[in-house]
């Protein structure tokens, strides 16, 4: 663009961009409907839980992340082509997200449980005396990925088809 704008005029641009809209609400959309799961089973005890839920824990049905990554693809693509530069990085970020999903945080969270339990075992029986528990990262299942991608995929194109 060669037209100069006034940082506010470049700021309602941004936040009527549909390609950002799109990965809002895909993620927002997401992390809601894990919540909503999560309430229907009794998992959320109480209101600060449930805001956790809502805007920082990992894990859980469907994967938001892969919900963003996947609307972001979709949108570029219908904004600016499968042959753009653009689309091929988002390509990339999204296969490099999905990856980590369900697989590095998946595999680190499940080593750091059994770290965990190991070092309790050892602290009750005196072996070790301080024993600090690691941050047990949650990954995602196969299936809580590919449900964030169908629903980052609905999200994506229901963006870009009624710009």
């Amino acid at each position: 663009m060669t037209e100069n704008y006034s940082l506010t005029q470049q700021f309602i641009y941004f936040i009527h961009n549909p390609i950002f809209l799109s990965c809002v609400f895909s993620w927002i959309g997401a992390q809601f409907i894990k919540a909503a799961i999560k309430l229907i089973y009794g998992r959320i005890h109480s209101i600060k839980e449930l805001l956790e839920v809502m805007f920082w824990r990992t894990g859980g049905m469907p994967s938001s992340h892969s919900a963003l990554v996947t609307s972001l693809c979709v949108t570029i693509a219908f904004r600016h082509g499968l042959h753009s530069d653009l689309f091929i990085f988002a390509l990339c970020f999204f296969l490099v997200v999905i990856r980590d999903a369900f697989g590095v945080r998946r595999s680190s969270g499940i080593q750091a449980k059994k770290l965990n339990q190991l070092g309790n075992e050892l602290k009750e029986k005196d072996i070790v005396e301080n024993y600090k528990p690691l941050k047990e990262v949650d990954g995602h299942t196969p299936m809580e990925v590919l449900c964030g991608c169908l629903f980052g995929f609905l999200v994506g194109l229901s963006f870009s088809l009624l710009k």
